[in-house]
């Protein structure tokens, strides 16, 4: 029984480590990129590669739905509870596994990463530009790769 409990308090503490640290890292880049460049400027690390662009985005993912206010405050809102009850729910229940833990706290840490951007801003702040791919973030980053992770768990190995 002591072991549960010792496990279940290393996951909580493992989950707040996750989303604490994107957030702050999150920040921290939209901070310093945002004193850095100009809006719409690029700065290029590797030549049409990866760039740091700076890019005020009041859409969702890839700038889809751009300039549709609340609703992209409210949405993340309910994600961002619907993930807490998920870790908090599944972990008691013995379900949730580490890596389902730090997967759904790398998608909490990005949702209030970029929350914190549309409540204050009224758009996302992102910065790195591959060029191939729509200007994003540290959060956006997080999101995908948690994302990413739970698929992966989620697919079935096929039998041999």
């Amino acid at each position: 029984m002591r072991s549960d409990h010792l496990r279940s308090q290393f996951d909580i503490v493992l989950s707040l480590t996750t989303v604490f640290l994107i957030i702050i890292t999150d920040r921290l880049t939209k901070i310093y990129f945002s004193k850095v460049l100009s809006l719409g400027e690029s700065l290029p690390l590797i030549r049409n590669v990866l760039h740091m662009t700076l890019v005020h985005n009041t859409g969702i993912a890839f700038g889809l739905f751009r300039d549709k206010g609340v609703v992209f405050i409210i949405i993340p809102i309910i994600a961002a509870i619907l993930l807490i009850f998920n870790i908090y729910y599944y972990k008691n229940h013995k379900i949730l596994s580490r890596t389902y833990i730090v997967a759904f706290s790398l998608i909490l840490g990005g949702a209030i990463g970029n929350l914190i951007d549309r409540i204050f801003f009224g758009y996302v702040i992102d910065f790195i530009d591959l060029r191939i791919w729509p200007v994003f973030n540290i959060a956006d980053s997080a999101i995908t790769i948690g994302a990413l992770v739970i698929l992966i768990k989620c697919i079935p190995l096929s039998a041999k």
